[in-house]
């Protein structure tokens, strides 16, 4: 592995020629150099390459077999002097039985051999005319070129760092795959060959398998399958080359290709053992198969690039065909949550403050939604717009706009000399533009909220989000406090994507119109006067760093459990076009001091819905002590410099 966790592999589809070893160990030698320059550090390659898979009653012939053992001979000779461990399918004799094996190399040393468990025998498969079940075969040894080399499925094998296991083609499609003890046993990537023929809908079904054997494993998948060069008497195969991790599919290759492929991507070891350390009923679930494991003393990588797409939105759908599901439950989660909490109180009545920013705006369409769901009167939403000293125009046109083309009730409430009163009474200067003057128009705005909800026996409706919880963006029992919080699991780019999405749905053109503007302005507290053309004087983004920065940062942070080092590394990846190192690096470390200081205010947080896989409720999610020390990270953000 990298210094930041990630193990480089790949699936290989070489060119084959039925029956001609030599051949065959010639294509896989050649594949085997291309991927060690592209700095691959393990390939697997398809089932039965190096005789091809297609072989029928010629398996039964002892020169097929011996020229296949002298090809494996070959392959793990011209391994001494390339640098990457090799997969390979081969049949093998041990006993009074034939077995269809996974051969894994490197160094020059065959480290074991893997029979396959599952040996189908129906359909267009026919394998037990010829190959026996290796599901017993257990710490068991084969002689190879002069040496004992391990023999069985109780195999594992540790290349550059990380545990790996193997499977075969049919492996996979039973009920209880190898891979899943495999896995449980302490293997991380599992490789599986295979030679699947295409049929009409079967390769959806593969990628679905791929994607939830990973995801069940918690480990990374590495798929290669039989291609062009497979005899097409009966079937067509078409090379498939899958790399899944976790659930997610990370690298495809191209079906039906005539050509060769390498299909590579750089599998995040360091995330799946953190994946695995949080899951308590992963190790409850511990095989009870005792695994050998064989090691591979890879020498450094010569070459290659990070082959890893990262993307620099997580919490964000993009798929445009996903894009509405995805947004609509999202909605859904948030309203229901609401909906149960109003069912519960009995209340009728939920008060809203209405701001014309982008949370308000998406906490005022939650309320809606809920109020439909119980089939409650709109009326008895009441949108509070309170405008103060940085309140302009633009954002009160639409507060004003959304509450009253929604149906619920408008209040209009200016703080300006409930403020100039309070500034009075505790001695504060005209001039002072402190965090005094910005948080008394906070909590003289919440005060208010709680005022008129006890008056109509009501509930206020939180508006924070998940990104301003992380970076303590609130007033400590000003904003930062409500009886519900509906945005508090959805992060700031989230909450931006919501607002876009529910204007493309909107019939009604006022409130489409001013949805879209909400969620074309900067975001702002508005807490300090206007500018000179009454423009929004105070951008958040301008104090506390860019919110697709720091939501990139939440979630490499608490979801995956990443060091600052490896969060620099992906984020230059993710945004090297649009930020330099020393800026990334700035943000970062105030993500890391903001994050640590203020645990205080997440410590006494409203209740509200969990809606995406990272939330920071302290009763759920998220538990850190509020004296919690950021030096650590800070440290090692400094010496990134």
């Amino acid at each position: 592995m990298d210094r930041y966790g990630y193990l480089k592999v790949a699936a290989a589809v070489p060119a084959v020629k039925v029956a001609d070893c030599r051949s065959n160990a010639e294509h896989i030698i050649a594949m085997m150099r291309l991927a060690a320059g592209r700095g691959v550090r393990a390939v697997v390659f398809p089932e039965l390459c190096v005789t091809a898979y297609t072989c029928g009653d010629l398996f039964l012939q002892s020169k097929l077999l011996g020229a296949a053992r002298q090809a494996l001979a070959d392959i793990t000779a011209a391994s001494r002097e390339i640098p990457v461990a090799a997969i390979v399918g081969v049949p093998i004799r041990h006993g009074n039985a034939l077995y269809n094996c996974a051969a894994a190399i490197a160094c020059g040393d065959c480290l074991g051999i893997v029979p396959k468990s599952y040996v189908p025998n129906y359909a267009e498969f026919y394998e037990g005319r010829w190959f026996a079940s290796g599901a017993a075969v257990r710490d068991a040894s084969i002689t190879l070129g002069g040496r004992d080399v391990p023999f069985g499925t109780d195999i594992t094998f540790d290349i550059d760092g990380a545990r790996c296991g193997v499977e075969i083609c049919e492996d996979l499609w039973v009920p209880v795959p190898p891979s899943s003890h495999t896995a449980t046993a302490g293997a991380e990537v599992i490789f599986n060959m295979s030679a699947s023929p295409e049929t009409i809908g079967k390769h959806e079904y593969l990628v679905s398998l791929v994607r939830q054997q990973s995801a069940r494993a918690v480990a990374g998948y590495v798929y290669a399958s039989s291609g062009f060069g497979e005899s097409s008497t009966d079937l067509v195969f078409t090379g498939n080359g899958l790399i899944a991790e976790n659930g997610a599919m990370l690298a495809e290759g191209e079906r039906f290709s005539t050509g060769e492929q390498l299909v590579t991507a750089d599998i995040d070891i360091e995330f799946l053992r953190s994946e695995r350390l949080r899951r308590n009923t992963y190790t409850d679930y511990t095989s009870a198969m005792p695994l050998r494991t064989a090691a591979a003393a890879l020498p450094a990588p010569t070459g290659g690039r990070f082959e890893r797409r990262i993307d620099p939105m997580p919490f964000v759908p993009h798929e445009r065909s996903d894009r509405h599901n995805r947004c609509e439950e999202i909605f859904s989660i948030q309203s229901t949550g609401l909906a149960r909490r109003l069912a519960h109180t009995g209340c009728r009545c939920a008060v809203v403050g209405v701001s014309g920013g982008l949370d308000s705006a998406l906490a005022l369409l939650v309320t809606l939604r809920a109020f439909d769901r119980l089939g409650l009167d709109r009326k008895g939403i009441i949108g509070v717009t309170m405008p103060g000293f940085g309140t302009t125009g633009r954002t009160y046109r639409n507060a004003v706009t959304l509450v009253e083309e929604s149906g619920a009730t408008l209040r209009e409430i200016s703080i300006a000399e409930a403020c100039r009163r309070h500034f009075a009474d505790i001695g504060l200067a005209e001039d002072d533009r402190s965090v005094t003057y910005e948080n008394a128009q906070a909590r003289e705005r919440t005060q208010i909220l709680m005022d008129v909800a006890n008056m109509h026996g009501g509930i206020v409706i939180g508006t924070g989000d998940l990104s301003e919880l992380a970076l303590g963006w609130a007033t400590y029992n000003g904003d930062h406090m409500s009886m519900y919080g509906v945005n508090c699991s959805v992060p700031k780019t989230l909450v931006r994507h919501m607002v876009e999405w529910a204007a493309s749905v909107e019939q009604n053109g006022a409130m489409r119109r001013a949805l879209e503007d909400v969620a074309a302005t900067p975001v702002s507290p508005e807490l300090l006067p206007a500018d000179e053309n009454g423009g929004i004087a105070q951008r958040t983004e301008d104090i506390v760093g860019p919110y697709e920065l720091h939501d990139f940062f939440l979630y490499s942070f608490v979801r995956q459990g990443f060091a600052p080092a490896k969060i620099l590394f992906l984020a230059m990846h993710a945004f090297g076009e649009r930020y330099d190192r020393p800026t990334v690096i700035k943000w970062l470390r105030i993500f890391f001091r903001r994050f640590f200081a203020q645990q205080f205010k997440r410590s006494a947080l409203p209740d509200g819905p969990k809606v995406g896989s990272v939330s920071l409720s302290p009763r759920g999610d998220w538990r850190m002590p509020s004296d919690a020390s950021a030096a650590e990270w800070l440290r090692e953000c400094d010496a990134l410099q």
